[in-house]
């Protein structure tokens, strides 16, 4: 494992720390909001790694940029992550080579590793102390059935360009069927590394605004995006990075499916580091690392239990994440848990490039499917060379107009449109486990029937009651309460709400209604 001179935090947490690791070990920013109407060649929405590396390659090759954040940069989604930084993106390949033919599957390699690379060499070149290490990445299985689609997977990768080679033994502490490695690959601080790529930006001449929702956006000759601040931002371009997108008109909510989950963190000693970075889509999904974690320990990261927003509670979730940690790594103690979210693109690939077919100066990243660390990279590069005329050549496969490409894996859409409708109808039938507002318990909430309104009710501790509209505000769904994370959440495309009604997370831009219990 090489490491790049970047410093070991010396850390450690209280047991059951509900945050990040990367934000608890990082300082945070405070960025003005916008206030006054201002102008640029490019407005990036959104401060995930996709929208600062976006805006930093824009910045560098001579663009004014400004960039919005509705919150704190690298604090969303980012900041939150598992921090793998790979091209191995457990059983890819083998589908692109038959879905998009064997350029599609090279390209997709070689964009991806490629965003490895490249984050590589930004943090040597920037001299950027971000726990950044090489090492091979695997997607294994522990049932002897699917080695079969493991060595397909295999040899589709090494086809494609990656040192890829198919494996019966790993540095996990259990027995593998098989695994598909690949060498090169990567782990990092992802915060450190952006909040450092944030700071040279900005030595570049980038402007920031953290607390500034988007809320508008005209598209014409020039662009407008228009805020909740009330500000105006004026420019030739706009880049959409928030991850969802919050505007509608490409409908691209219809081709991304939501899901969130769960991670847990455990110091172990360094002789127990299993090397390398490991995924599994058995057991309803498993993926583990570690990270530097001061002298003689490394922090265990893995990551599993996958749900869909509003339809199950994150504590269920944590728990049994934590008990297969502990079975499979005995004597381990949580230092950290957190959830995260990603979307999944109905096609497999993520969706960079012009925002909808009539788009001339409006530019989407999102879709990144689990993998946003080097996809969010990948579509610096690519929306930096499509704004300055100088588009990489594998930009083809991430264009969101691929309209053929959505009709040819028609089932995962039409699966997708199912299930949507499925929450917009059957949510308004279902009951809950509170006929009233009375019924809500301290530290709960519900959705219940206020003078025949649904209201969702959350009553915190101290037992005050607090009701909003249980509608969301991007597409009217039913919201539901996640009560480990005290959020309520649309199971139709993922929006999360405060129990205030404030938005957590998009696509709504708007927050949920309140309403009067009196």
């Amino acid at each position: 494992m090489t490491d790049y001179g970047c410093r070991t935090t010396d850390h450690g947490g209280p047991s059951g720390l509900d945050e990040s690791y990367w934000i608890a070990t990082t300082p945070g920013t405070s960025h003005p909001p916008l206030t006054e109407d201002t102008e640029a060649d490019v407005t990036v929405l959104g401060a995930g790694i996709a929208g600062l590396s976006t805006a930093w390659e824009l910045a560098r090759r001579g663009r004014s940029v400004v960039l919005l954040e509705a919150d704190r940069i690298a604090a969303g989604v980012t900041g939150y992550t598992t921090a793998k930084l790979s091209a191995l993106h457990t059983l890819v390949y083998d589908r692109l080579r038959r879905t998009r033919g064997p350029e599609g599957a090279r390209h997709y390699a070689q964009s991806q590793q490629g965003a490895v690379e490249h984050v590589a060499e930004t943090a040597r070149l920037l001299g950027i102390d971000c726990d950044l290490e090489r090492g091979p990445a695997f997607t294994y299985v522990r049932d002897p059935e699917s080695v079969a689609g493991l060595r397909a997977e295999a040899d589709a990768a090494r086809a494609a360009g990656l040192p890829a080679s198919f494996v019966t033994e790993t540095g996990l502490p259990f027995p593998v069927a098989g695994a598909v490695r690949v060498e090169d690959q990567a782990r990092f601080h992802p915060r450190k590394y952006l909040l450092a790529l944030a700071e040279d930006f900005r030595s570049r001449g980038g402007v920031v605004h953290e607390r500034t929702r988007a809320t508008g956006l005209h598209e014409g000759s020039p662009c407008r995006v228009t805020t909740e601040t009330g500000a105006t931002v004026t420019s030739h371009d706009v880049v959409v990075a928030t991850h969802y997108p919050v505007f509608d008109r490409a409908l691209l909510f219809t081709r991304l499916s939501p899901r969130r989950e769960v991670v847990v963190a455990a110091p172990i000693d360094a002789g127990r580091d299993p090397g390398g970075m490991y995924i599994t889509q058995e057991e309803g999904k498993r993926s583990v690392r570690t990270a530097p974690y001061g002298d003689g320990q490394r922090l265990l990261i893995v990551t599993g239990e996958t749900f869909k927003p509003g339809t199950a509670d994150a504590g269920e979730k944590y728990a049994a994440l934590t008990a297969w940690t502990q079975r499979h790594f005995p004597g381990t103690e949580v230092a950290y848990r957190w959830a995260t979210q990603d979307n999944d693109a109905t096609d497999t690939v993520p969706l960079i490039g012009p925002f909808h077919p009539g788009a001339r100066h409006t530019y989407v990243a999102t879709g990144f499917g689990g993998w946003g660390l080097s996809g969010g990279a990948a579509a610096g590069l690519l929306l930096a060379g499509l704004i300055t005329g100088d588009p990489p050549p594998w930009a083809g496969l991430y264009d969101p107009r691929r309209l053929w490409s959505a009709v040819r894996e028609a089932p995962a859409f039409l699966k997708h449109q199912a299930e949507t409708g499925r929450h917009f109808v059957g949510d308004r039938l279902r009951s809950t486990h509170a006929d009233s507002a009375a019924d809500i318990a301290p530290g709960t909430g519900a959705v219940v029937r206020v003078r025949g309104r649904r209201c969702a009710v959350y009553r915190d501790e101290n037992g005050t009651a607090r009701a909003v509209s249980a509608r969301c505000t991007h597409l009217g769904c039913l919201v539901a309460f996640n009560a480990t994370e005290k959020a309520w959440e649309c199971p139709c495309h993922g929006s999360r709400f405060a129990p205030d009604g404030s938005v957590l997370q998009g696509p709504a831009t708007e927050a949920l209604e309140a309403r009067d219990l009196k």
